[in-house]
């Protein structure tokens, strides 16, 4: 924030995955603190997952590292130009939505998660426990445990460990 505060960028390129913040943050601070500056994600991370997310913080378009190049300088021009960047396939998706059907094709059911239940949920898919999600998102273990039974309530699932084991399938049809 500070580096873009000093040199003024005309566009900021974020990645999900950063070493002290989670992306989404970021593009929500960026959007509160500099709401003129467009901001393009490119990223490894599946734009099925996080392409809305990112739109809805404030993001200008999401583009996976796998485009290469091209797309990527394609896409920038499209955001600096005062567009929105996303995939044709998220774009259907996206309008799909909004056409009244309730599950769109490709929809995974976790859309009903808040960005912070979200995140959670990749942190237990992952293994950790309450603690260390605590500590790592500098939040209470009560506050988690909230997460955690908001998320089994809009999941529909019975228990903790229900949640543990759907997060862990999730992953590993994920491939990572």
């Amino acid at each position: 924030m500070n580096l873009i505060a000093a040199r003024k960028p005309d566009l900021v390129l974020v990645d999900i995955s950063l070493p002290d913040k989670n992306g989404l943050e970021l593009i929500k601070d960026i959007a509160v603190f500099h709401p003129d500056l467009p901001v393009l994600v490119f990223s490894m991370h599946d734009e099925e997952l996080f392409a809305e997310r990112v739109l809805r913080a404030g993001g200008r378009g999401y583009m996976m590292k796998q485009e290469g190049g091209k797309k990527l300088m394609d896409a920038i021009r499209q955001v600096l130009s005062g567009r929105i960047y996303v995939s044709e396939r998220i774009s259907a998706r996206i309008l799909e939505s909004y056409s009244g059907r309730k599950n769109p094709v490709g929809s995974s059911g976790l859309e009903v998660l808040t960005d912070r239940e979200f995140e959670v949920f990749q942190m237990i898919a992952q293994g950790q426990g309450t603690k260390e999600i605590a500590a790592h998102l500098h939040l209470s273990g009560k506050t988690i445990e909230v997460h955690r039974a908001n998320m089994r309530k809009k999941l529909q699932l019975k228990s903790g460990a229900e949640l543990v084991r759907y997060a862990i399938r999730w992953l590993e049809t994920r491939g990572q």
